[in-house]
Parts: C-alpha cells; structure tokens; sequence
C-alpha cells in the first residue's frame, strides 16, 4: 500500500471518527437537559401540583436520542461493552483481528438488521406525522427516526473501526491522536 494512500485511508477514519465524537458531545448535552427538566417535573407535580405530559414525554426523547445516538460515539471511544477475559492478554494485531471480525459478523449484520427492520415502521410514522395521543409532543415520528439513525451512525463508525484496524493488521501505525480531540472540532 503506499503512503499516499495509507494517509488518506488514515484520513477518512479521523473524519469518521470526528462526526461521530461531533455527534457524542452533542448528545452529552442531553444528559445535563434531562436532569434539568426532571428537576422542573418534579418541583411543578410535587412543588405546585402541575402536571405537563408534554415535559415529561421531552423526557423520554431525550432519554433515546442519548443512547440512540450516542452509541457510535461509545464504539469511537473503545468503551462499549465487552467482555475481554482473552482479549485484554492479545497482541495489538490480534485485537485488530477480533474487532475486525466482530465488526463484520456482528455489528454490521445488526445494524443492517435493525434498519431493515425498522424502516417501513418508521416511515409509516413519518407518513402520517405521527404525534402523541395522549396530549404530548407531536413529534413521535422524529422518536422512531431514531431507530434508522442508530444503526446508520454505527455502520458510519464501523467503517471508521475497520480502516484503523484495518491498518493495524497491514502493518500500518494506526492514527494515535486522542478521540476527545477529534471531536473538539464539531461541539
């Protein structure tokens, strides 16, 4: 492989993983808006007897869109779950090798199963712009978009995945630079 083109392999798997991390620190934000708004929640039904479905319900999509779209960015990190009795003692090829594999046979066959899965649901929401019967937020259809925005931005960070350990395996220094920094560029 030359070294022009190792670069602009190392390239795209930076941009990749600099959306995603983009996208991650967006969603940090939506764990300090969930806590303000539950404290809100609880002094106006318990403080002044108010109750707001609508508040309550912003609740509820704020809990999905942190870890619906906040999953690629755990995946850019290194920090989803695994469990790594033999994997902590591997060589820094072998583990390319298991994330490799791992994410050919099974984080890209999941993603593809849950948007396949998923679409027509969706759409049919988005159809007819569906909204809360019970008086919340009309917006139920942008709820459910997050189950197609899910697995679209983890395909997007396993790509990023497969070209660093990609690189790995062919020899190549993958990128070293710090994911957080990445990120910096898109908060």
């Amino acid at each position: 492989m030359t070294r022009q083109r190792l670069q602009h392999l190392k390239r795209w798997q930076q941009r990749l993983t600099a959306f995603t991390c983009g996208v991650g620190h967006l969603c940090a934000w939506f764990s300090l808006a969930m806590v303000l708004l539950m404290v809100l929640v609880v002094v106006l039904r318990y403080g002044f007897g108010i109750g707001n479905i609508a508040l309550q319900e912003s609740l509820i999509y704020l809990h999905g869109s942190l870890f619906m779209l906040g999953a690629a960015y755990a995946l850019a990190l290194d920090e989803h779950v695994r469990v790594d009795v033999f994997y902590q003692h591997f060589s820094p090829r072998k583990r390319a090798l298991v994330n490799v594999l791992g994410t050919l046979f099974l984080l890209l066959p999941v993603c593809a199963a849950i948007f396949g899965l998923s679409f027509q649901y969706v759409m049919r929401s988005w159809a007819g712009l569906e909204k809360s019967d019970n008086g919340g937020l009309p917006l139920v259809f942008l709820l459910k978009s997050l189950l197609l925005a899910l697995p679209a931005l983890l395909t997007l960070q396993a790509a990023a995945e497969l070209i660093r350990h990609g690189l790995t395996l062919a020899g190549a220094t993958p990128p070293q630079e710090d994911l957080e920094d990445e990120g910096d560029a898109w908060s």
